[in-house]
Parts: structure tokens; sequence; C-alpha cells
């Protein structure tokens, strides 16, 4: 009977031994298998890596201009452009084979509004406008209203600078980086927010195709300051929050106009864009899910600012407006609650909505923008639409930047807005 209790008792030993080690050979492989996978991608990526650094040295190039857009831009006539480069105050203009013009670059366009004295510059009295493009929940279309607010924008002849404080680096990937394999985490905002290594965001700064559109990237690397910043404000440094602020006033006389992609979530990094902020949108999708995140965001985002005011450190916001993202008037919930939040929202809400298309779908399937294609990546009627939706909405926008500038005033009157 012993005999037998005790070959029962090793028998459901070597079951459950024999248990155990199929268990951990399953969690073997399965981190075998995660490994590859980690392998393989890592392969796939360093072709891409050389696919899109090839396909950006052809495609990554300014934005062109007839002379008609040109002229609109420039704030004179055509024949006035054409008399300057006759007497020699701009360029001959390039020709084509068949003796056409070239369209103008961008930085033409620039040199046309230097020689005509019509640069849009804010005074050197006039405070830079710091403009964060936000919303505590993804997919909201942020990072694609910031790309496009800050090249339209250029476009108008400021000067701007655009912030990539997201780890995700979607604003970053538009201008045709590869963020973790073409920038190292020095490239970010992260050695300027681990406290004391910077003293400017200088370093950080780069030229992008679009004549007075400068950049500061964001890779995966950025996410990890979340956590540092976050572990030492635990300790009762608050202080840190300005942190980010003190890199955009070490670089602000050098922009009209600094527009911040932030993460979606409140965390440290958005906290601290908050606080360096003097200007806030909000890009609001008219769906039932979106729109009660926006509640609660409205509400975090009272809390926190009443919580930043008791550590004086309330942000000073000159405007806060709300933009109506991926809107598909089609869907009869979607214009309900468009009507809805233009109600609640009123004057605080953008009036053009920015209505889904196919022509951004398209750019950005091609990590470019709308505003960089010469021609349409659909069809013209539906670029002619999705451009209006996009200069509505930034128009808007850039008449609340304006407003914040004494010197503009006056030709705010007298343009009637």
């Amino acid at each position: 009977m012993g005999n037998r209790l005790e070959k029962l008792r090793g028998a459901k030993l070597i079951a459950a031994w024999k248990g155990f080690c199929e268990g951990w050979i399953e969690e073997a492989e399965r981190l075998v298998s995660v490994a590859t996978l980690a392998s393989r991608t890592s392969s796939v990526l360093e072709k891409l890596r050389d696919s899109a650094r090839s396909a950006r040295a052809d495609a990554r190039r300014e934005p062109t201009f007839t002379i008609g857009k040109a002229a609109e831009l420039v704030g004179r006539t055509p024949a006035a452009i054409r008399d300057a480069e006759k007497d020699g105050r701009l360029p001959e203009p390039a020709r084509t084979d068949s003796n056409r013009r070239e369209r103008y670059t961008l930085a033409q366009l620039n040199d046309m509004r230097g020689v005509f004295g019509t640069r849009p510059y804010r005074a050197p009295t006039d405070p830079c406008c710091v403009v964060a493009v936000q919303n505590f929940k993804g997919g909201v279309g942020k990072s694609t209203l910031s790309v496009h607010l800050a090249q339209y924008l250029t476009i108008k002849g400021y000067r701007v600078a655009l912030i990539d404080c997201d780890s995700q680096a979607s604003a970053t990937t538009l201008f045709g980086y590869v963020p973790d394999l073409d920038l190292t985490e020095d490239d970010t905002l992260y050695p300027f927010l681990r406290e004391g290594e910077r003293s400017s965001l200088d370093y950080a700064l780069r030229k992008t195709h679009f004549d007075g559109l400068e950049l500061i990237p964001a890779n995966l690397r950025l996410f990890n300051s979340e956590y540092e910043l976050a572990a030492r404000m635990a300790q009762g440094n608050g202080a840190l929050l300005d942190r980010l602020k003190e890199g955009i006033e070490s670089i602000s006389d050098r922009f009209d106009v600094i527009v911040m992609d932030p993460p979606p979530a409140l965390g440290a990094i958005s906290l601290s864009v908050l606080r360096a902020a003097n200007a806030l949108v909000v890009p609001v999708p008219p769906t039932v899910m979106d729109f009660s995140s926006t509640a609660a965001f409205l509400s975090m985002l009272d809390e926190t600012i009443e919580q930043l005011a008791d550590r004086g450190l309330a942000p000073e916001l000159t405007f806060l407006r709300f933009v109506a993202s991926k809107v598909d008037e089609n869907k009869s919930m979607q214009k309900e609650l468009l009507q809805l939040m233009r109600t609640l929202f009123g004057h605080a809400m953008v009036r053009t909505p920015l209505k889904d298309s196919a022509e951004i779908d398209n750019a950005t399937a091609r990590l470019m923008t709308v505003y960089e294609l010469d021609g349409p990546a659909t069809s013209s009627a539906v670029r002619n639409r999705c451009l209006n939706y996009l200069d509505g909405v930034n128009s808007e926008i850039e008449v609340d930047i304006r407003s914040m500038w004494p010197s503009h005033q006056k030709r705010l009157r007298q343009e009637a807005l």
C-alpha cells in the first residue's frame, strides 16, 4: 500500500514537473517568437530607412506657386512682380524648355516680401505666439492640424517653429523622417528636459523644406522624459514644469509663432506644454465618443489649471479655440453634434469645420501634407475642397494670433478682421 502511494505521489510529482517544464518551454517559445519578430521588423525597418531617405531626396522640396498665387500671397499684383523682375529688384524667373515661367518657390516669395516690404512679422515688442494643439485623446487629428497650421503660417510669410512634443512623432514623420532610425534622443527635447544639460533649445532646431519653418523633432526616446520629469516632480520640484517654457523663451525672439504638438495624455510633458503655451487649439471630431472625451478633457484641464495656479504656475492663455476635425456631414449624428458644439462653445468654436478628406489621407499616406503637393493626390475638385477647409480653419486661427500683436491692430481694423 505504501509502495503504491509512493508511486502515486511520484507520478503526480513527475506530471507536475512535466507540466511546469511544458509551460516554461511554451513561454520560452513565445519569447523566442517575439525576439524573432523583433529581428525581422528591424531588418524591414533598415530597408525602409534606405527607401525613405532615397524618396526624401527626390520628393522633399519646397511648395511652389503660380505668379497669380504668388502675387496674392505677397500682397502685390502679378504686374508689380514682373516690373520688379524687369528693373532688377527681383531676379528674372527660371524658364522651362518651352520658355514658360517656372513656378515660384516659397523662398522666392519671401524674397519678394522683403523687396515689397510686405513681410507680416510681429514687432520685436509683440509677444511670440506659442500655440499648443492639444487634446488628451488620441486620433482626433491633432498632429495633422499642427503640421498644416505651421505650414500654412509659413506660406503666409511668418517665421514659424514646430515643436513635436509627442514621442509617437507623427508630426516629425510628416517631414520625411523615420524618427527612431534617423534621429537620436539628442535631436529631441529630451536633453533639454533633463535638468541643467542645455541652456537653449537652439541645438534641436533644424531647417525644413519650407523656407521659414524650423522643426524640433521627436522620437520614441522622448517618452523617457515623462518618467524622469514625473519622478523629479514627485519630489516637490514643481519648477520643472517651467523647463519647456524657459527653452521656448530662449528661441522665441527668432519666431512669430511656435506651434507645439503635445502627447494625447495628461502627463508631465503635456503639463509642461500647457504651462509654456499662451494659446490653445483643441481639435474635436463630432462623434459621441470624442465629444465625451473632450468634456472630460475640459474638466481635467480646469482642475489642472487650478492646481497649477495654486503653485503659482497657471498658464496665461490669450485665446482658446475649438476645431471640429474629421467631420463627415453625411452622417446625421455628426451634423447634430456639430451644431451642439457650435452652441456650447460659441465664439470659441472655429466656424469652418475641418472635414474628413481623401486628399489628406492620400497625402499623409505618402508622409506628406496637402500644402506641399503641387497637384491633387485625388482629384482637383477634392483637393480644392480640402484646401478650402484647411485655409478656412487656419485663417481664423491666424486672426487670433495677429490679435495678440499690438503692431497688427491697425491692419486688422483696415482688413475688417
